[in-house]
């Protein structure tokens, strides 16, 4: 359609800006500025390389209602033209977000800035948005929720607003049925980033290579944090206990683009981050379930055709990727080295209370939240661990550091409940459930087999000294949410042909360990 062809943004670097606030690295590519080093600090003492800032920004960032999520019942017939005007929506918040990182000077000379110059007029064209949205879907014959109005307005959000560390709270991820508290308050009571001014108004580094986080406060040491890990619920009689694991690769033929053929479709860099994909080797935002069908894929099994992929993980070191000065890449503060994973395990669990169906062709799932530093935690399923520690601690909001010898584990479990109809649904969360505590689906939904991820990482331990954090990793995510380790997400369409849906669900139900 017409109308979801986007024009590409001004990059975030080439805007007007102090002279001293640029930061040049890594094959001459001009990256985000430090635009917020401390007054004390000399021109020539800017934050970057390899080292991020736990003081952070009066303001810090800025929080938009995610229309999205309040669109649960979108006709069919509109919902492409109302997901590219929801685009529209993600690429006024990176526009804005851009104005906000390239203006600190004149938010300290002017305490009215922030309103007047950014979120008044970011406010007025959200409404023009809002306006197409209700018109395509009224246009149709559906009805557009009353609320729609309200979710226009935007605001400042500093640092201690966001979940910027601190105390790591329940992520609700279920594995296995389990609901996993990813969130007790850690050993020690960490630091949050904090506010911090320096002289004459200047405010303080948000942190991170490109002046968008990750901080200090995104990071603990895992041996430090206190077992936080439930016990899975007891299989009753009925129960699917079989595994079905597909092996796929860990994406070492670097298949990565920023779109979002789910959210986004039609869109390109719909995402505003770096995804990997193993799997379907033909998933862009132009992508339809045919091209699905006729594509190679990197899975063993030549049956699995699905979709796998999920942020990029980067060190932030000082170097610098293929993408530095690539929408979606350094052009959006996703900066730093990709980090292929070590390991990358796809298995299908069952329900501890009942059998499976199958999954349906072309059910689309999200996992997570990209947008929880803006959105809170409700939806968050984000879970970082190291080896060794699995078992016993998983962290939501913070970033693990890894004792010598351990790696970075990132886990998903994905809802394993469905409504029996829909492969996806206009928010791209109500056809599909998390089972309760005890494992059981609610409302009517059947369970299907629970798609589970594992990822490993080889990284070495990031540092903290001083309210520093030196080599710090992080996941892509839009620049607005600060690379908080709670944005992790996952994303998967289910393709397969000759029986394979069904052999998985036949694997699960009769107890066995398939692949």
């Amino acid at each position: 359609m017409g109308r979801n062809t986007r024009k590409r943004r001004t990059p975030l670097a080439t805007k007007a800006i102090a002279a001293s606030a640029a930061l040049a690295l890594g094959g001459g590519g001009l990256i985000w500025a430090n635009f917020y080093a401390s007054a004390h600090e000399s021109d020539n003492q800017s934050w970057g390389g390899n080292q991020t800032k736990a003081a952070t920004a009066q303001v810090a960032t800025l929080s938009c209602p995610d229309v999205g999520q309040k669109l649960t019942n979108v006709p069919a017939q509109a919902r492409t033209e109302v997901a590219g005007e929801l685009a529209n929506l993600d690429r006024q918040i990176t526009d804005a977000y851009q104005r906000l990182a390239t203006t600190r000077d004149a938010q300290a000379r002017d305490a009215s800035f922030v309103q007047n110059s950014i979120l008044q007029p970011l406010q007025d064209r959200r409404k023009v948005i809002l306006d197409r949205i209700k018109l395509e879907i009224t246009r149709v014959g559906g009805t557009a929720p009353a609320s729609l109005d309200t979710l226009a307005t935007c605001t400042a959000q500093n640092a201690n607003q966001t979940t910027a560390g601190g105390q790591q709270q329940n992520g609700g991820q279920q594995q296995g049925g389990q609901q996993q508290n990813g969130g007790q308050q850690q050993g020690g009571q960490q630091q949050n980033g904090g506010q911090q001014q320096g002289q004459n108004g200047q405010q303080g580094n948000i942190g991170g290579q490109a002046g968008n986080g990750p901080v200090a406060a995104d990071f603990v040491d895992i041996t430090k944090v206190q077992a936080n890990v439930k016990a899975k619920p007891r299989a009753g009689r009925n129960a699917s206990t079989g595994t079905f694991t597909t092996r796929c690769g860990v994406n070492a033929n670097k298949n990565h683009n920023t779109d979002n053929v789910i959210v986004a479709p039609g869109v390109a860099n719909g995402a505003h981050h770096l995804h990997d994909y193993v799997g379907n080797q033909k998933v862009n935002a132009f992508s339809s379930n045919q091209t699905f069908l006729q594509a190679a894929t990197s899975c063993q099994n030549q049956n699995d055709l699905s979709s796998y992929y999920w942020p990029v993980v980067r060190v932030q070191d000082g170097t610098q990727d293929f993408d530095q000065n690539a929408d979606g890449g350094g052009k959006e503060g996703n900066v730093g080295r990709i980090l292929t994973p070590v390991q990358a395990q796809i298995k299908y669990v069952g329900s501890p209370r009942s059998k499976v169906v199958a999954m349906p062709q072309f059910l689309r799932i999200i996992t997570g939240d990209a947008k929880t530093t803006t959105n809170g935690l409700a939806n968050a399923n984000a879970h970082w661990s190291c080896t060794g520690f699995e078992n016993k601690v998983q962290l939501t909001t913070q970033y693990p550091i890894c004792p010598q010898g351990s790696k970075v584990v990132r886990t998903f479990a994905f809802q394993s409940c469905w409504d029996g109809q829909n492969v996806d649904s206009a928010n791209h969360r109500t056809h599909v459930a998390f089972a309760d505590a005890n494992g059981n689906c609610q409302n009517g939904f059947k369970a299907i087999p629970q798609l589970t991820m594992r990822l490993v990482y080889d990284i070495k331990p990031p540092t903290v000294q001083n309210g520093q954090v030196k080599n710090a990793y992080a996941v892509d995510g839009f620049p607005e949410q600060l690379h908080k380790a709670a944005t992790d997400h996952d994303d998967f369409i289910s393709v397969t042909k000759n029986g394979l849906a069904n052999k998985i669900a036949n694997c699960v139900n009769r107890g066995q360990n398939c692949s």
